[in-house]
Formats: C-alpha cells, sequence, structure tokens
C-alpha cells in the first residue's frame, strides 16, 4: 500500500492527456523550473499510456480551420507504474471534455492516489476532472470561468466559487484557468516552501504575481458571481 511522505514535498506528479492546455501544464512547471535551482525536488509526468500526449488532437481540435497546431510532451510514467507522490498536479484543456482521452482512468487514478499525497494542485478545468472523482465533495473550488457553465454542474456536491483567481481548502489547491495555475502555484510555494522562495521564482520569471486570491477580473467579464451561481451551496463559508 502506498505510504504518505511525511517530509517537506519533494515528489511532484504532473498529468497529461490528449488536449492538455499548454499553459496549465508549463507555466506552473516553470515556476517549480525555477524553485528547483534551490530547493531539492523531483518531476514525474503522468499520463495514461507512454505514448507521446498531445495538446493538439485532430479530430476534435481546430477542425473547423483545419489547423494542427499543438506541442507534444512525453509521459515518463504511465498511472499504473507511477511512483508515491507527494503533490499531484492536474491540467485542464479541451482534453477535460472530449472523448478518447483516457479520462476514465484518469479519474480513478486521481481517486485512488488523493488519500496518499500531501497536496493536490488543479489548474484551469482540470479541477472538473478532479471533482467527477469525488475528491472535491464538499470542499471549496474554482475552474476556468469561460468553461464555468460546462464545468461545474459535473459534480454540485462541490462549492464551486466563482470570485476568485485561486482557493485553497485544506491540502487542495485549485485555481481559476490557464495563467491562474502560476498564480497558485507561486501561492503554493510562498505557503509551503516560504515567502521568500515565492518571491524569488516570481522574480526569476520576471512574473507579475497576483497576491490575493480573490482578486478574479474574469468572473465579472463572464457575468459570475457568488451569489448568482446557483450551483455555490455554502459558499459562504469558503
Amino acid at each position: 500500500m502506498l505510504q504518505v511522505n511525511s517530509a517537506l514535498p519533494y515528489a511532484f506528479g504532473m498529468i497529461v492527456f490528449p488536449g492538455f492546455q499548454a499553459l496549465d501544464v508549463f507555466g506552473p512547471l516553470d515556476a517549480l523550473n525555477v524553485l528547483a535551482f534551490t530547493t531539492k525536488i523531483n518531476l514525474t509526468v503522468l499520463a495514461d499510456t507512454l505514448d507521446p500526449v498531445s495538446t493538439n488532437k485532430v479530430s476534435w481540435t481546430n477542425s473547423s480551420v483545419g489547423a494542427t497546431f499543438g506541442e507534444t510532451i512525453l509521459p515518463s510514467h504511465a498511472f499504473a507504474t507511477a511512483p508515491p507522490l507527494d503533490v499531484l498536479m492536474i491540467p485542464g484543456g479541451l482534453g477535460t471534455r472530449a472523448p478518447g482521452t483516457g479520462l476514465d482512468t484518469m479519474i480513478a487514478f486521481i481517486r485512488e492516489r488523493y488519500p496518499t499525497v500531501k497536496y493536490l494542485i488543479t489548474v484551469c478545468t482540470g479541477a472538473g476532472v478532479v471533482a467527477r472523482a469525488g475528491v472535491l465533495d464538499g470542499k471549496c473550488a474554482t475552474t476556468n470561468k469561460l468553461a464555468w457553465a460546462t464545468t461545474t454542474p459535473w459534480r454540485p456536491k462541490v462549492k464551486w466559487v466563482a470570485e476568485a483567481r485561486w482557493v485553497q481548502d485544506g491540502n487542495i489547491w485549485t485555481s481559476s484557468g490557464v495563467s491562474a495555475g502560476i498564480d497558485v502555484t507561486i501561492a503554493f510555494i510562498a505557503a509551503v516552501f516560504g515567502e521568500a522562495k515565492a518571491v524569488a521564482v516570481a522574480n526569476g520569471m520576471e512574473y507579475h504575481r497576483q497576491t490575493n486570491s480573490t482578486d478574479d477580473l474574469f468572473s465579472a467579464l463572464y457575468g459570475l458571481t457568488n451569489e448568482k451561481n446557483s450551483t455555490n451551496q455554502a459558499v459562504d463559508k469558503c
């Protein structure tokens, strides 16, 4: 049986799947790349198989214009052979709501591994995948605001918070869309590894970090508020 690592987080695992959003993965990973200059951490890239995984899947992405633009990443481990992890990270992207992306296997892996990790971090619609695993039931979480109407109904048992750049509930950190993944990762670094490390990472990236988790321009852009959103159960307690 997998054991929880009680030490400071060392083993990070990033899940990828066909149609993942590039910045959801590479934004947080680059923040961790910078952290790794001064902190001993390790990365595992996880997928359903060891085959290369692309942001683009021609059969359902960009079909209206015929574009095949995308990037490919090579997993280091399949879900079936994944090592013990301290931090599990789940990105979003079109693949979270498209057929043929191995969602069932990914959801089962998240459900199995969550009890063994120290922290879980989601970016964008990755929160919807984690929600479908039942991990977010009764917890406060956020997700991509453009995809809010299609993502939040996947699991009404979640206390979905519209007005948030990111949300922390216990050992789970969820972020809004795409670029918010960088902010939640730096906020996580500040909370776990210390503010000095977070400042060094942000400065090293020349990134103007958001330090207020409730400052979210995009909830207003898409007309979402905590009061108006019917899926927010007891959101005032978040």
